[in-house]
């Protein structure tokens, strides 16, 4: 079991959610962060000052999945995030240790298995 964790533009989400359900990839966790990665630092102005912008804002994907569920989750966060240009995001891939589903009490490959799966 991994955790896949994806970084993506924000203006790439429904993208991404699309490619994942196209997928079959299924159960994931989703939360707006800030971030600076090779991006260009922007200058915006605030209260008439010029002010150098260091973070940018993201959305992060949290999916937990078994071992034959791993390539297709890259898959689908890539083929809907990537545009080309610098600021894309990144992928993580983290071993998951114990999963357990609350509910069920279902434990590991069952329960990061979609439920009816």
């Amino acid at each position: 079991m991994k955790l896949v964790i994806g970084i993506v533009r924000p203006d790439k989400v429904n993208d991404v959610l699309e490619a994942l359900y196209r997928a079959e990839v299924r159960g994931f966790s989703l939360s707006r962060v800030q971030g600076h990665g090779g991006e260009l630092d922007r200058v915006e102005t605030y209260r008439g000052m010029r002010v150098k912008m260091g973070l940018s804002d993201k959305a992060r994907f949290e999916i937990a999945v078994s071992d034959e569920f791993v390539q297709p989750a890259i898959d689908a966060l890539c083929e809907g995030a990537q545009t080309g240009e610098v600021g894309d995001g990144k992928i993580f891939v983290v071993p998951l240790e114990r999963v357990v589903r609350i509910r069920s009490g279902e434990k590991d490959d069952g329960a990061v298995t979609p439920v009816g799966a």
